[in-house]
């Protein structure tokens, strides 16, 4: 029997620890018992309290919560989807380390597997490992909270692992790494993540076909296509509840088609375009991937600096610095530039002169698709192309998300041109010919990138302006509007871009330095002063201080806080005090003194008629959008039951003023408002008495045929038990009545029951529920009952026990066949 060589496990077992270590100390406050406390993890405390608590109450997942936007799926929000036993995988690869050491380890592991299997060696792979696991935008979705990008960004490179070793003919090994490791990506729950990694393996897939054509080969790749196709629906099964749900649930939502005619040139099968398009990078931003302020980094003042206030007109210092934001790009607001690394780039285009294949086809295809498409509105031929003809991708909003594959693809090949300097010094003395004159790819990448970034150092004004759009429209309105305070602003903004200056040149010259030491080590080496090992160790320990310094400047010490500070996400006014002391089960509140629709504090306390979501139904958006957002409609506040307003008074401070015109639970109508479309009945809202009346689109009249609505105004109606997923009703009645709900319609799952028996509801006013009630007295019940989760955690507990079995099996089996292979000497 063969015996384990522990030499050969060593740099795997090396580079674990290392990931481990520089993740731990990057994140020390974890280990003083200190928290992060990022924004969008509080919001989500916030918009998960009623169903974390109905969670921990009775066990069970509620599916649906009441909490936001009057009432809305779960699915998308907190759903526990225990039939997924990926879940037990996902723990192991985390190695039980505390967040977020483990998110940054798992980004460094999986890039680690990807450049094993495109045979890097393994000590030159931790060296890719920690380029991609540090670039500055995996860091600031982890300030910002953004918990399932991040983890599903940790899992993309060994899903690519799996395709390459799939079409190298390793059909069960690439298999099985795609299966697991596309089961955990789409478990970590951040679709568009998810997506855009697919977009790039089309891409992959597209440059194997290519091959087969030219080389005549067909067989293998249809093999391999054939097996990726088994395994890509293995992990859809797998995770099948979430996908299922989020495909039947997204057709309601915002990026849902709408059923209103108004904006056409505006709208598309998903999303609105300015909506999907807010957050596009501009062209000159796509800098930052080599400049890190290229423009000017995160949104926020400037700060009192000296170096970058250096010049600036000792009359405006005060206010450039505490005014004028840092950020000049034309983003609403950033968190901070996608940064791949000075050294990264440069070595990247090292790659694109020096590397050989069609790998490198593909990165480059991949990269240059991901930094067009983030440009977004900016670049409106290929962006409208996709929103309209792609399908899947108007889906999605903030369009310069799609650089994650530029971070993922910039890496590999900076990594491959690494390597084949190292394995072959003499490759650095050939050159290429460009125009008929041959060049050295090592002097020409450096000049496209430590060279333009020193150009840039030098002659800032030459190549860019320091600000935005909207700053350069505000100076020319003003200008026109009012001369005099016109030139004053011109004459600020003047200040300003010194100061901008100042932090771009300081940048620009930073990425020159850094690429400037590594292309010397690799210089030393190649020219035989510099043993290999030192060379790979240089290099690293280069790109880990020039990103590590970056990240932290939007994720260090100062953004952790005590474990206490974060337990209690808000804090609970008089208002909020006020208002529960109110034992009624259910009921809405709309709190004026935050933004209602960005806006989860309200939902920790409340039923809220706001909320903080990205997919919420389009319908009540809609409504917003209508009847709330400019015009206070107290017909649609009352008939969505809001109990109470919470304002600022005069000093600021919530006050609640009691709607005493809220229409209540539910109610029974005396007529009915027959409208042939949505755009008549939202319309119909306008002007319209709720308690009255039923505004009822015509698709509807089939399920009240025969029926005429009466008055009777003995008839009662009464909420006597809530549950988010179950709502019992007292009824009694002389007369058939239609009554009106104050719960949202939702088709796909809400059932109503009178008396146990399934009976039909419709939708009526735009977004509530209505159904016949025949006369007597009856137990009226809703429940969320819906297919997709039951049925889904079938097949979900099923596919990924026999994901679970390959895998184990295969490893049993590899491990017999390794010690068997020869005998024991």
């Amino acid at each position: 029997m063969r015996k384990l060589n522990f030499s050969n496990i060593l740099p795997y077992l090396v580079a674990i620890i290392i990931f481990i270590l520089i993740a731990t100390i990057y994140f020390s406050p974890v280990l003083e018992g200190k928290k992060l406390k990022p924004n969008d993890v509080t919001n989500f405390k916030g918009m998960s309290k009623e169903i974390v608590d109905f969670r921990e109450k009775t066990g069970e997942e509620p599916l649906w919560t009441n909490s936001m936007f009057g009432g809305m799926p779960a699915y998308q929000i907190s759903t526990e989807y225990n039939g997924n036993l990926m879940r037990y995988v996902d723990y192991i690869f985390r190695l039980g380390l505390p967040y977020p050491i483990w998110i940054v380890f798992l980004y460094m592991i999986g890039f680690y597997i990807l450049l094993l299997v495109l045979r890097v060696n393994p000590w030159l792979a931790i060296t890719g490992a920690i380029a991609f696991g540090f670039s500055s935008y995996f860091f600031i979705i982890i300030e910002a909270g953004h918990n399932s990008k991040a983890h599903a960004i940790g899992y993309m490179a060994p899903v690519v692992a799996g395709f390459i070793l799939t079409y190298r003919r390793k059909y069960l090994l690439g298999g099985l790494m795609t299966l697991l490791f596309l089961a955990l990506e789409l478990k970590s729950g951040h679709p568009q993540i998810t997506y855009y990694l697919m977009l790039a393996l089309l891409l992959f897939g597209i440059t194997e076909l290519v091959s087969a054509i030219r080389e005549k080969n067909y067989l293998p790749f249809i093999k391999s296509s054939a097996v990726l196709i088994i395994a890509i629906l293995l992990a859809v099964l797998t995770n099948i509840t979430s996908l299922w749900a989020t495909w039947e649930y997204g057709k309601y939502t915002i990026r849902g088609k709408t059923e209103l005619s108004t904006e056409k040139e505006n709208r598309t099968s998903g999303l609105d375009k300015d909506y999907a398009t807010q957050w596009s990078y501009g062209i000159d931003e796509t800098l930052t991937l080599l400049i890190p302020d290229a423009k000017g980094g995160a949104s926020g003042v400037i700060g009192k600096n000296e170096s970058v206030l250096k010049g600036v007109d000792s009359r405006f210092k005060e206010y450039v610095a505490t005014s004028a934001n840092r950020y000049w790009g034309n983003q609403p607001f950033t968190s901070g530039p996608v940064y791949a690394g000075a050294i990264v780039m440069f070595l990247f285009f090292l790659g694109l002169f020096t590397v050989k294949g069609k790998l490198k086809w593909w990165i480059l295809a991949a990269t240059i698709l991901s930094i067009m498409l983030s440009w977004g509105k900016n670049f409106m031929p290929l962006t409208e192309f996709f929103l309209d003809y792609f399908p899947g991708y108007n889906k999605f909003r903030a369009v310069s998300m799609i650089l994650v594959i530029a971070e993922l693809m910039i890496p590999i090949l900076a990594v491959l041109a690494l390597l084949q300097i190292l394995d072959d010094p003499k490759s650095f003395t050939k050159k290429l010919k460009i125009f008929g004159y041959p060049v050295n790819p090592f002097y020409l990448a450096f000049g496209l990138t430590g060279g333009l970034a020193l150009l840039f150092a030098l002659f800032p004004g030459a190549f860019f302006n320091f600000l935005s759009d909207q700053e350069i429209q505000s100076i020319a309105s003003q200008q026109q509007s009012d001369p005099t305070y016109g030139k004053q602003l011109a004459e600020f903004f003047a200040n300003v871009e010194i100061a901008r200056k100042n932090i771009f040149k300081a940048d620009a010259i930073r990425s020159f330095i850094y690429i400037l030491l590594a292309a010397g080590v690799i210089f030393a080496f190649a020219k035989n002063k510099l043993k290999k090992e030192y060379a790979i160790g240089l290099v690293t320990l280069l790109i880990l201080i020039d990103m590590w310094s970056v990240d932290k400047r939007y994720l260090n010490n100062d953004s952790f806080v005590r474990k206490s500070k974060t337990e209690e996400p808000f804090k609970m006014t008089k208002a909020d005090q006020f208002i529960l002391k109110d034992k009624d089960p259910d009921f809405r509140v709309l709190n004026l003194t935050v933004d209602p629709f960005a806006d989860a504090s309200t939902s920790y306390f409340h039923k809220s008629i706001g909320g903080y979501h990205g997919a919420k139904l389009r319908r009540y958006q809609e409504l917003y959008d209508h009847q709330l957002k400019n015009k206070m409609n107290m017909a649609v506040l009352n008939m969505l039951n809001t109990k109470y307003i919470i304002q600022p008074d005069n000093n600021k401070q919530p006050t609640v003023m009691p709607n005493t015109q809220a229409c209540g639970n539910a109610w029974f109508i005396e007529d009915i408002k027959w409208v042939k479309n949505a755009d008549e009945e939202l319309a119909a809202l306008s002007d319209f008495d709720p308690e009255k009346i039923a505004v009822i689109d015509e698709q509807f009249k089939p399920d009240l045929e025969g029926f005429t609505p009466t008055n009777d105004s003995t008839a009662l109606i009464k909420l006597i038990s809530y549950a988010p997923n179950h709502l019992k009703y007292q009824v009694n009645t002389h007369n058939d009545q239609l009554a009106v709900f104050s719960e949202i319609y939702y088709p796909k799952g809400w059932n109503a029951y009178v008396d146990g028996k399934l009976t039909p509801h419709i939708r009526v006013d735009y977004v509530l529920r209505a159904m016949v009630i025949p006369a007597g007295k009856h137990l009226v019940e809703f429940k969320f009952e819906p297919k997709v989760y039951y049925i889904g955690e079938k097949i979900s507990l099923a596919s990924s026990l026999l994901v679970l079995l390959l895998v184990l099996g295969y490893f049993v089996y590899e491990i017999k066949r390794y010690f068997a292979s020869t005998k024991e000497e």
